[in-house]
């Protein structure tokens, strides 16, 4: 992988000026294989990395592993294009092993995560089976760690 996208992860929002410096470069370069990574698809977007423990957003996060049958002449790309779409799907990948579809899921309620996945994910052509897990706290994101890094691990002494 090119240097200046792993920098960009550790820190996206990391001047020009200390990546130049960083890769022994100018900022120009920098900004110029920038754009080229945004204009070729490679970056699709600069978000912050969230702590949701620390947010009292009610959300309700869930991952569901689905089995689906492949289509003709379209293998996984078409049905998984379509799931993707779906307001509640924030990740989608393919994958191997027991199941072939990986989504991460988001809603305002267990009720409305599970209506999502009973009336409009389990019902589409091609669907043979669900597996929901509802996510209870994040521990790492992304490569980020959610708790505290100045948390006092040692044990408590009472006097």
């Amino acid at each position: 992988m090119d240097p200046l996208l792993d920098l960009l992860k550790k820190n996206a929002r990391e001047s020009d000026a200390v990546l130049a410096k960083e890769l022994a470069t100018t900022e120009e370069d920098v900004r110029s294989r920038i754009e080229a990574f945004q204009r070729e698809g490679v970056i699709r977007a600069f978000r912050a990395v969230l702590n949701t423990n620390m947010l009292d957003s009610g959300d309700v996060h869930a991952v569901i592993e689905l089995r689906i049958r492949p289509e003709r002449d379209g293998g996984f790309d078409r049905l998984a294009a379509r799931i993707s779409r779906f307001e509640h799907v924030e990740s989608l990948f393919l994958m191997s092993g027991r199941y072939d579809l990986l989504l991460f899921v988001k809603g305002k309620s267990l009720q409305e995560v599970a209506n999502f996945v009973s009336a409009r994910l389990a019902t589409l052509d091609g669907v043979l089976s669900t597996a929901t897990h509802f996510m209870l706290k994040t521990y790492k994101d992304q490569g980020v760690l959610m708790e505290s890094e100045n948390r006092d691990d040692r044990l408590q002494v009472c006097p």
